[in-house]
């Protein structure tokens, strides 16, 4: 029997979603609902695959799938928006599949099947983009921003203006409008809205 730890902090959706796998024969081990309880609970588990949403409440699931790889489990990210960009961070991270949270639940039952057989689960739409992204064929926007041009940014999509940017980083004004400038630039955007657009369609506020 498939063995599975279930991270998702939404408690319909998990029960849902733990519902489906077990009349399919799945085996749900743990439900995390956190980072830190995913990693524990995968370690102490050993699943077979780690059901893994992208947004929890300590942080982003992503960033967990070296690790929980390194530990024997194939990874089945879960997120509410899948971009080409999205994907290629879950391939590159090790990671075997990714399925919306729209997507039927026997679609879902499906894929953590595949995954468990050694399948790779992407939609096919994002393939290419994928391969690009992975062979560099193409440059990710965003991909050179240095780390306070992505606080800028963040703060961007907070809604800040210059001068709560210049405060927030503790920088003069010329310094915060300089760094904008420098993210607009790097993101091939004409303004402030259009920037924070661009980023999240890439993933990059994901």
């Amino acid at each position: 029997m498939t063995r599975v730890v279930l991270v998702e902090d939404h408690d319909m959706v998990a029960e849902a979603i733990g519902l489906a796998l077990e009349r399919a024969g799945i085996e749900v081990i743990a439900r995390a609902t956190t980072v830190a309880t995913a990693l524990a609970d995968s370690r102490r588990g050993t699943p077979d695959v780690v059901l893994l949403d992208r947004r929890l409440p300590d942080g982003d699931g992503t960033a967990l799938i070296p690790e929980l790889v390194k530990g024997g489990a194939k990874v089945l990210v879960l997120t509410g928006e899948a971009t080409a960009s999205v994907a290629a961070r879950v391939a590159e991270a090790g990671g075997s599949g990714l399925i919306l949270k729209s997507a039927r639940l026997d679609e879902l039952v499906d894929a953590v099947r595949k995954v468990a057989d050694g399948e790779v689960v992407f939609d096919p739409k994002l393939l290419s983009g994928v391969f690009d992204r992975l062979t560099g064929r193409i440059r990710v926007a965003g991909a050179t921003l240095t780390a306070r041009e992505q606080e800028t940014l963040l703060l961007l999509a907070d809604g800040a203006g210059t001068d709560q940017i210049s405060t927030r980083l503790g920088v003069a004004r010329n310094t915060a409008r300089n760094h904008v400038q420098r993210v607009l630039d790097k993101l091939g955007a004409r303004s402030k809205l259009e920037a924070v657009t661009i980023a999240r369609r890439e993933g990059l506020l994901d």
